[in-house]
């Protein structure tokens, strides 16, 4: 049942008088359920519970924070019924995406829990004395990861569960031993709640402590910077536009204990398609990429919004089958009428830059909030020199970029921003030739694929789901997969350590069986 309450670790509470409501985009009218904003006091009392629950938590065997893990995939699977249809009333997304995401964030919480029971992810590196060691004897230093504290994650938009409550971020840091806050995302805070009310039985069911889990309500930014400044937080997960994520970013070194800030942010996800590609296969790859652009009307962050291709026969048939079967399926419900209204005015924005053309544009009537997709086409150097044309358009919007040769295209190329993918569309011979473009797309983003959409992300070991600035505020991680889990780690050395004092991790005897770096060598034996 959904109560409009904020969870203050295991509690609810509602001690604030400012309330909004959710809102169903497909109705277009405000859902039935009222929530709280936190107050400070809440937000007080969530970080000294998560604060006091961190020197506990922090110490708990892998093995119990793993059943943890997979109690929390249990209760969200028995919420049942409610929370897709609740899901579906706060997005208007349809059921079976909100079944697979379901699946996804459930996938994600067992596969870091299998993860804690393998247990190597600690990283152990042991270094042993060398007393006789000349000139200077060698003292004995070991090192593993540990984690860093209490983490906040903002929900984010476009995912209710799998990037949100329970999603990647959540998972990731309680599974590194980090208790956690969400701040609800307003347009699906009921979603979140019920969420966070099968995290809280999961708590309770395994005897983790108080505070290791709380989820605060709002509809604005307060409450989400406040928990940014708190001297208790340690580190921020976030998944967003680029204006938001900054902004927390630089809020975060502001602070007179600056933490680190792990924003997965705007992408544009550029495309290449190369002429012999499109000459044996170029029907196929644009009722693809049709579908790939439209797909959940556009609200992914891998949507594929730059197509680049050099000038030619192969190219202008492509763009005629894209536009075609753009043109040809029925718009999507967006998640809300922000978002919507966002859309419409980046299209349109972008649409009335000088020499761009309209490829193709849906522009039968639709319900109010489904966002007609449009594509446009530009000339490379024209898409140069107009750095607009470079900004996300969240949505079911792409723009096509027709460049003179390969020396135009490796330029636009390099212009680019940083980005979370980038796709080659070519024959293996051609990706060989091509081979200065794939350099030059690498230097650009955190994942590369050749011959496949940019949409769907899979959940592995794996998976690169970050990139240079403004894909992810740090290049070097990932918001998808188990390494998600390094984010919310720190590297600490024991030098001349007692060995009844180690963690089980470090201590001479292996007591976990678990991959270690030793003298060298990895190993799973005894020292």
């Amino acid at each position: 049942m959904i109560t409009g309450k904020n969870y203050v670790g295991n509690e609810l509470s509602a001690k604030g008088g400012t309330t909004y409501s959710t809102f169903d985009p497909k109705l277009n009218i405000p859902t039935e359920w009222n929530f709280h904003e936190a107050t400070d006091e809440e937000i007080n009392a969530a970080a000294e519970k998560a604060r006091s629950a961190f020197r506990v938590y922090k110490n708990i065997s892998g093995e119990k924070k793993a059943d943890f893990l997979t109690a929390i995939a249990e209760e969200i699977e028995a919420l049942g019924d409610e929370l897709i249809q609740t899901y579906m009333q706060e997005s208007g997304l349809p059921e079976g995406r909100a079944k697979g995401e379901r699946g996804r964030t459930m996938g994600q919480l067992r596969a870091f829990a299998d993860l804690l029971k393998e247990g190597s992810w600690v990283g152990a590196t042991i270094d042993t004395a060398q007393p006789e060691r000349q000139p200077l004897p060698k003292t004995d230093i070991r090192k593993m990861l540990v984690p860093m504290g209490p983490i906040v994650v903002f929900g984010s938009s476009n995912f209710p569960l799998a990037f949100s409550t329970a999603g990647g971020d959540t998972a990731s840091a309680l599974a590194a031993g980090c208790p956690v806050i969400v701040k609800s995302h307003p347009m699906h805070s009921g979603t979140g709640e019920l969420v966070s009310s099968a995290i809280i039985r999961a708590v309770e069911r395994t005897g983790i402590p108080d505070g290791v889990f709380s989820n605060l309500n709002s509809r604005g930014i307060e409450v989400g910077q406040k928990l940014v400044m708190h001297p208790d937080v340690k580190g921020v997960g976030f998944t967003g536009s680029i204006r938001g994520g900054t902004a927390l970013y630089r809020l975060a070194n502001e602070r007179k204990e600056p933490i680190p800030v792990f924003a997965e942010m705007g992408s544009i996800n550029p495309v290449v398609v190369l002429p012999r590609a499109l000459q044996e296969n170029g029907g196929h790859w644009a009722k693809s990429y049709a579908g790939s652009i439209t797909l959940g009307a556009g609200q992914f962050c891998t949507n594929p919004g730059l197509i680049l291709g050099i000038k030619g026969k192969e190219l202008d048939e492509f763009v005629s089958i894209l536009g075609k079967e753009i043109e040809s399926i029925e718009p999507g419900c967006m998640l809300h009428p922000n978002i919507y209204k966002g859309y419409e005015k980046g299209k349109e924005e972008l649409t009335s830059q000088s020499k761009t053309q309209v490829v193709a544009s849906f522009d039968t009537e639709a319900p109010p909030n489904y966002g007609k997709q449009r594509i446009l086409k530009v000339d490379g150097s024209d898409f140069m020199a107009n750095p607009k044309l470079h900004q996300e358009v969240f949505g079911p919007f792409s723009v096509l970029v027709q460049c003179e040769n390969t020396n135009e295209l490796e330029k636009v190329i390099d212009q680019l921003e940083g980005q979370l993918t980038g796709t080659i569309l070519g024959t293996e011979e051609e990706l060989e030739n091509y081979h200065t473009i794939a350099e030059a797309l690498k230097n650009r983003v955190g994942r590369l694929i050749f011959n496949g959409v940019p949409t769907g992300v899979e959940v592995c070991p794996s998976m690169q789901h970050g990139g240079p600035f403004p894909a992810s505020t740090d290049s070097r991680f990932t918001s998808v997969g188990t390494s998600a889990i390094e984010r919310w780690v720190r590297p600490v050395s024991y030098q001349n350590w007692p060995q009844k004092a180690l963690p089980d991790a470090l201590k001479d005897k292996n007591p976990l069986g678990i991959m270690r770096l030793v003298d060298g060598r990895y190993t799973t034996s005894k020292i």
